[in-house]
C-alpha cells in the first residue's frame, strides 16, 4: 500500500505546457476534447516507429502500414505472466505519468467475432498489480465491458454504469477516457463523445501511466492524444 501513498507533485508549468510528440505533425491535428488540460503526448505513428511505447511483450507488437497510414498493431498474444488475473496484452506510453487526464484515440479490433471480443485501455498504471483498465467487450457480464481495478488481487469491476456490450465490427472506432482524481470520476466514451458508455468513481490510484492493448485478443491503434497534468513521483 505504500506505493499508493507516494507523494506526487505537479511538474512545473513550463514542463506541463510541453508536448512530447512522437511525430510533430500530430500536433497540427489535435482533436477537440473540450478540456483545459494541456496536451502532453501525441502519436499518429506516421514516423513508422514505436520507440515511445513500452510493450509488455515487444514481439506481440509491430508497425503496420495500411495504405498511406501507419498503425500500431498488437497482432499476436503477449507472452507475459501477470501477478494477478488481468489483461495479458499491454503497451504503455513511455516516460509519461499523469493525474487528471483525457485520452483520445482510434482503435480497431482485428479478432474474429465472439462474445468476449475486446480491446482495453489502461490508466493509473503503477505496476502490473496496481492499475485501472477499461474492457471494451462484445457482450457485457461481470468480467467484460466494464471498468476494472487491479489492486494486488484479480481484477474487480468498479463500473457504476455500462451498456449491453461494445458493438465491435472490423471498422475503426473512436474512444476516449476522462479521469478526474479529486472526485474519483471516470468516464468512458465509444464513438459517441457526448454520452459515456461506462462510468465509475474511484480514488485508489491518483496517478499512473496510460496504455493500450487487449485482454487476450488483437487490435490496432492510431492517433493517440493524451491531455493531462503530468506528475513527478517521489518516494
Amino acid at each position: 500500500m505504500l506505493r499508493h501513498l507516494l507523494q506526487v507533485s505537479l511538474v512545473s508549468a513550463v514542463f506541463s505546457a510541453a508536448v512530447f510528440a512522437a511525430d510533430p505533425a500530430c500536433v497540427k491535428k489535435v482533436p477537440d476534447v473540450s478540456t483545459k488540460l494541456p496536451l502532453v503526448f501525441c502519436d499518429d505513428f506516421q514516423s513508422g516507429s514505436s520507440e515511445n511505447w513500452l510493450p509488455g511483450d515487444p514481439k506481440a507488437w509491430k508497425m503496420t502500414k495500411l495504405g498511406d497510414n501507419f498503425a500500431f498493431d498488437q497482432f499476436q498474444q503477449s507472452k507475459v505472466k501477470n501477478p494477478v488475473r488481468s489483461p495479458f496484452n499491454r503497451c504503455l506510453i513511455k516516460d509519461v505519468t499523469v493525474s487528471d487526464f483525457v485520452l483520445d484515440l482510434k482503435f480497431q479490433s482485428t479478432k474474429k467475432d465472439y462474445g468476449h471480443r475486446d480491446l482495453c485501455l489502461f490508466f493509473g498504471f503503477q505496476d502490473p498489480s496496481h492499475h485501472y483498465y477499461v474492457h471494451f467487450g462484445k457482450k457485457t457480464d461481470d468480467h467484460a465491458n466494464q471498468i476494472f481495478i487491479v489492486d494486488e488481487k484479480p481484477r474487480t469491476k468498479i463500473s457504476t454504469r455500462t451498456t449491453e456490450g461494445t458493438n465491435w465490427d472490423d471498422e475503426w472506432h473512436h474512444a476516449r477516457i476522462f479521469r478526474e482524481v479529486k472526485s474519483g470520476r471516470i468516464e468512458i466514451y465509444y464513438d459517441d463523445m457526448k454520452t459515456p458508455v461506462m462510468t465509475a468513481t474511484d480514488k485508489t490510484f491518483t496517478w499512473g501511466q496510460v496504455g493500450i492493448g487487449s485482454f487476450d485478443d488483437t487490435g490496432r491503434f492510431d492517433n493517440v492524444y493524451l491531455f493531462g497534468n503530468p506528475v513527478n513521483k517521489s518516494k
